[in-house]
């Protein structure tokens, strides 16, 4: 038996802008994980996914080539160079929220490249992986950045460019950071397409703001690389700004963002697609439980403090 796990992310800066070619930083969230498990399985089964968590069996040989967890079983086990079906049992549990700007998707899928390349006894770099799993996020996310299977297959802070590449990079000093679900489902495809089609309709009104987000996540790298928290903070105030301007917040996110501020966080935003999902605020030690009371009071349903290194 081989068990595999991948960490959750969050973006920091340059959602939905990143859609367009634009910077985006993301780093992981290891307090939150998925895990695959593989074991032998009965002879002729073939390959049969599990996911308790969703009330969900999957024969792969039966499942439609759209389905998300038969589709990287599938492609891993060609990379592999194995056969198709062998007898195994891979069992996918989570941590990780669904649905809420937090990878849950791209860190399954990464649980389970890894748990089957262990489990043949190979290895596969990160790059391969996030190769990988990249082509799952299309089946989920319709047009996807790129940046969640990337930040998950490397478990670093990463600084990404659609179609342009990506650098892990280093902070000058920890990130403490609180994360508030408001509850509500975001359905990153739908949220995605939603800009997508105001954009087209009315670039001129949607490329300033895609350039302004350019703008902040050149200063946050800046400001992460040598630990300037104040401005940090800052920069998430006015990237939420931003957000809210391209429609993609919502009446439970802005109200989350108000009660970080007002709990002392250094600053605060939406992380992901918007719509719901999770906000994220910059804290410090003498900080956090205030602002955790205060988004709990603001209706959060559940509050991660996270460190980021």
């Amino acid at each position: 038996m081989t068990v595999a796990q991948a960490a959750g992310k969050v973006i920091l800066f340059g959602e939905h802008a990143v859609v367009y070619g634009r910077p985006a930083i993301a780093v992981p969230v290891t307090e939150v994980h998925a895990q695959a498990q593989v074991e032998p399985g009965q002879v002729g089964q073939g390959v049969v996914l599990l996911a308790p968590d969703l009330g969900r069996k999957v024969v792969v040989r039966d499942a439609a080539q759209e389905d998300p967890l038969a589709n990287i079983v599938r492609r891993t086990l060609d990379t592999l160079g194995r056969e198709p079906d062998p007898d195994v049992t891979v069992t996918v549990t989570s941590t990780i929220p669904i649905a809420r700007g937090m990878g849950s998707g791209a860190a399954v899928s990464t649980a389970v490249v890894r748990g089957l390349t262990g489990y043949f006894g190979r290895w596969l770099s990160s790059r391969s992986i996030s190769e990988l799993v990249y082509e799952t996020e299309i089946l989920y996310h319709g047009t996807p950045s790129g940046i969640d299977n990337t930040v998950v297959a490397f478990e670093k802070p990463v600084y990404f460019v659609k179609g342009q590449g990506w650098e892990v990079f280093w902070v000058g000093k920890p990130l403490l950071l609180a994360i508030a679900d408001t509850g509500i489902e975001s359905p990153t495809k739908e949220v995605v397409g939603d800009l997508r089609q105001r954009y087209e309709a009315d670039p001129d009104r949607y490329l300033p703001l895609f350039d302004g987000v350019t703008e902040i996540v050149h200063s946050a790298r800046k400001a992460i690389e040598s630990g300037d928290m104040d401005r940090l903070g800052e920069l998430m105030d006015a990237n939420h700004t931003l957000l809210q301007e391209m429609g993609v917040s919502c009446p439970e996110l802005d109200r989350l963002v108000v009660a970080a501020r007002d709990g002392g966080a250094l600053g605060a935003k939406l992380s992901g697609a918007g719509r719901g999902g999770n906000m994220i605020a910059l804290v410090t030690e003498e900080s956090r439980g205030r602002v955790d009371m205060m988004l709990r009071l603001a209706g959060a349903t559940q509050v991660l403090i996270t460190e980021v290194r």
